[in-house]
């Protein structure tokens, strides 16, 4: 059985608008006292915006730190005392110009992206997307928009084409609301 362990103190040591990165003090059964580091964040969203014809919107932009480009699903932040939603609806007219109305924004799950680094819950939407207009990408952000028919992001995935994990994570989730629609 795995042993539990007591928080014994909690300290910031950065802070900044994205994350905090923290460090814990624990005890195990066993008396033994031990470090912990993490980060913590106020979660995240990401979404599956489906256009009329069917296509999935996607973006296309380098990720640092891994020094390449990433083919993702929308995502980003939720801010302090944003919901999931309005953070959902946000981010994806930031990023890809996407518009929706707030009831075509479905809610299919949720799921913590690395639980032994970091605390941070990402909030997974699929969105019926009605309009499209020029995104508002911040000064960070250089993102290319790419559209991919259902059946065509399992291939990209067995391929490696996409290897973000939040994005493959969303996709599991997403999976049985297109085959259930007879779209893959």
């Amino acid at each position: 059985m795995p042993r539990h362990l007591k928080k014994i103190s909690e300290e910031t040591l950065h802070q900044n608008p994205w994350w905090t990165y923290k460090h814990d003090k624990y005890q195990l059964p066993n008396g033994q006292i031990g470090d912990y580091y993490y980060g913590e964040t106020e979660g995240s969203v990401i979404m599956i915006p489906i256009l009329n014809d069917g296509r999935i919107v996607l973006t296309l932009q380098h990720r640092y730190l891994m020094d390449k480009q990433s083919i993702e699903f929308p995502c980003g932040a939720i801010n302090q005392g944003e919901s999931s939603l309005n953070a959902s609806m946000r981010e994806l007219k930031e990023e890809t110009g996407c518009l929706a109305d707030i009831d075509n924004f479905i809610k299919i799950g949720e799921f913590e992206s690395s639980n032994g680094l970091i605390k941070e819950r990402m909030h997974v939407y699929i969105v019926e997307v009605h309009t499209q207009i020029a995104p508002s990408q911040d000064e960070t952000e250089d993102i290319e928009i790419l559209y991919r028919r259902p059946d065509e992001i399992d291939e990209m995935i067995y391929k490696n084409e996409i290897w973000c994990g939040q994005t493959m994570a969303a996709w599991a989730l997403a999976y049985r609301h297109f085959l259930y629609k007879g779209k893959l």
